[in-house]
C-alpha cells in the first residue's frame, strides 16, 4: 500500500481534494477503486514529473552529501557510492566485488555477527556490492533507529577489518557459485560478450571474477583495494526519507569529521578510449557439450551515460526489444515460438557502452532464431518506424518513468548515480520533454547512427558439434570451452 501512496505523490499538480480522497480510499482498502482512480489520474494531463527538491553539500573532507526529505513514511534510505568497481581489478578479477561484500565481515567497532544482529533485530537492511565502475553500500531503517544504525554504517565504510577467516570462507562459497553459474549460459553470456567487445580494456573485466582469480585474492589485497578506492573525498552519500535536512547534515558531519582530502581517479583513463572493433563480423562460440539449447547475443558498440541522444535511443530500443510487445519478442516468441523471450539493450557506462540483441533457443533452431533476429534488425533499418509505433513507444516510456523513482530508496540510488556519472537535474526534469520531441524523422537518424548492422559481434553458448559448421556464415568463428577459466 505504501507504493500506491507514493505513486500518488509522483503526479505533480494533484489538488488537495483528490489527495485526501485517495488517502481515505487507501485507509479503507478499497483496492479496486484505487486502481481505477490511479488509472484515470495517470491518463489525465498533469505537469511533467520533476525531481523532488534536495540539498547538496560538500563536507570539509570532500565527501559529497545529498539530502532529500520525503515524509510520507517514517523511513530513511541511505546510499553511498565509491569509485571501487571491477574496472580497477587489474589481474585479480573479482577483487572489487569481494572487497565490497567483505565490508560487512566486520569493522573496527563491530563484528560480523553484531552488524547482522543489529539490523535483523530492528527490521532494517544493509547491503553492499560492486559493479563494473562503482561500489555501493546501502541501508534502510525506521527513522527512530538512526542513532543505533548509522554508527555501524559509518564504521563499515571507514574502518572495515577484513578478517581472514571470513574472507576465506566466502572465497570458497564464491568459487562454488562461479562453477554453478557455468551450468546456466544465461548467467555468464554477458561476461563473454563484454570480453569479446572490450578485449583487454577494463570494461571487459568480469565483475565476479573467475575461480582462479578469486582463489588468489588475500585479505591484505582487500585492505589495499579499500584504501585506494574508498576515500571519502571521492565518495557520495545520498540520504532520502523522513528527517529534517539541517539536523541530518549536522549528524552526518559528526560521523565524518574533516580529514585530509585524498585525490584519486574515479576511473582509469584508458576507459575514455573509443572501442575499436575489427572490420567485419566476428563469432565467438563457447562450447558446452551437454547443452540442449543455444544462448546468443548479437551486437556491438553502444553509448555512454552522457550521450545527448540517450532518451531517443531508449525509445527506439523499446520498439526493437525493450518490452514484451517489442519486435524481437513478437517475432521470436509469439509468431515463431522459437524462444520464451527475446530482448535488446544498451548497457551504458561513463565513457562507453554496448548494444546487444539477446535470446535463446533449442539447438536445432539456432540458425533460424539468429536469422530471424537479424531480419528484425534489418527491418528496423530498412522500414524504420511509423508514427503509430513511435507514439506507442513514447507513451510506454513516459508511463514507466515516474514509478522508477517513486520510492525513497530509488531516489537515493538516483542521486548517487547522478553524482558518479556527472548528470544534472535535467536528466530527470527534461525527460518527458525529450520523449515528446522524438519524431519519425529523428527516429531514422537515431537508428542509422546507433543501431549497428555491420561489424556485428556474435557470441553463442551451445553444443559446438551441432552448430559450429552452420554459423560460419555469420563471420569469422573462434571457439573456446565453457570449462576454461575466464572469459
Amino acid at each position: 500500500m505504501r507504493n500506491a501512496y507514493v505513486t500518488l505523490n509522483s503526479f505533480q499538480g494533484l489538488d488537495k481534494l483528490l489527495r485526501e480522497m485517495l488517502k481515505l480510499v487507501l485507509h479503507n482498502r478499497r483496492i479496486n477503486f484505487v486502481i481505477i482512480l490511479l488509472f484515470n489520474l495517470s491518463t489525465t494531463t498533469y505537469s511533467q514529473f520533476q525531481l523532488p527538491e534536495y540539498e547538496k553539500y560538500t563536507l570539509p573532507n570532500g565527501l559529497t552529501l545529498y539530502l532529500m526529505e520525503q515524509h510520507e513514511v517514517p523511513l530513511v534510505y541511505i546510499n553511498a557510492v565509491f569509485p571501487g568497481g571491477a574496472v580497477w581489478d587489474g589481474e585479480q578479477n573479482g577483487l572489487a566485488a569481494l572487497t565490497a561484500e567483505a565490508l560487512l565481515f566486520g569493522s573496527k567497532d563491530y563484528s560480523k555477527d553484531q552488524i547482522e544482529q543489529a539490523f535483523d533485530f530492528l527490521g532494517a537492511n544493509i547491503s553492499t556490492g560492486a559493479g563494473t565502475e562503482a561500489a555501493e553500500v546501502s541501508i534502510s531503517f525506521n527513522k527512530d533507529d538512526f542513532e543505533k544504525l548509522f554508527p555501524i554504517f559509518a564504521d563499515v565504510i571507514k574502518n572495515p577489518s577484513f578478517p581472514q577467516v571470513e574472507v576465506e570462507k566466502r572465497k570458497q562459497r564464491w568459487i562454488a557459485e562461479l562453477e554453478q553459474d557455468r551450468e546456466s549460459p544465461r548467467r555468464v553470456i554477458r561476461n563473454y560478450f563484454n570480453k569479446f567487445i572490450f578485449g583487454n580494456m577494463p570494461y571487459g573485466n568480469p565483475v565476479n571474477g573467475t575461480g582462479e582469480s578469486i582463489e588468489r585474492i588475500t585479505a591484505d589485497e582487500l585492505r589495499g583495494f579499500f584504501n585506494l578506492h574508498y576515500p571519502l573525498s571521492n565518495a557520495c552519500i545520498a540520504i532520502v526519507g523522513d528527517f529534517n535536512t539541517g539536523e541530518m547534515k549536522a549528524k552526518v558531519e559528526n560521523f565524518f569529521p574533516s580529514t585530509p582530502k585524498v585525490d584519486v581517479q574515479l576511473l582509469p583513463k584508458e576507459l575514455t578510449k573509443e572501442i575499436e572493433l575489427p572490420a567485419g563480423n566476428r563469432v565467438l562460440l563457447v562450447n558446452k557439450d551437454d547443452s540442449r539449447e543455444t544462448t546468443f547475443m548479437i551486437g556491438g558498440k553502444g553509448v555512454a551515460w552522457n550521450n545527448p541522444d540517450i532518451v531517443q535511443i531508449d525509445i527506439i530500443n523499446t520498439i526493437l526489444g525493450g518490452r514484451f510487445t517489442s519486435w524481437l519478442n513478437t517475432e521470436l516468441r509469439i509468431n515463431s515460438g522459437l524462444t520464451y523471450g527475446a530482448r535488446s539493450s544498451f548497457p551504458h557506462y561513463k565513457y562507453n557502452g554496448t548494444f546487444y540483441a539477446y535470446s535463446f533457443t533449442a539447438t536445432e533452431n539456432t540458425v533460424e532464431a539468429i536469422d530471424l533476429t537479424l531480419q528484425v534488425l534489418d527491418r528496423l533499418h530498412n522500414e524504420g518506424v511509423d508514427l503509430e509505433t513511435l507514439t506507442s513507444a513514447k507513451n510506454y516510456i513516459k508511463g514507466q518513468f515516474p514509478p522508477d523513482y517513486e520510492t525513497s530508496g530509488a531516489l537515493a540510488d538516483l542521486l548517487t548515480t547522478m553524482f558518479f556519472y556527472g548528470l544534472d537535474d535535467s536528466y530527470i526534469n527534461n525527460f518527458e520533454a525529450n520523449v515528446d520531441a522524438m519524431t519519425v524523422e529523428k527516429a531514422k537518424e537515431i537508428i542509422t547512427k546507433y543501431f549497428p548492422r555491420e561489424n556485428l559481434q556474435f557470441v553463442l553458448i551451445g553444443k559446438g558439434d551441432d552448430i559450429d559448421d552452420k554459423i560460419s556464415k555469420y563471420g569469422e568463428v573462434s571457439i573456446k570451452s565453457i570449462d576454461e577459466d575466464g572469459f
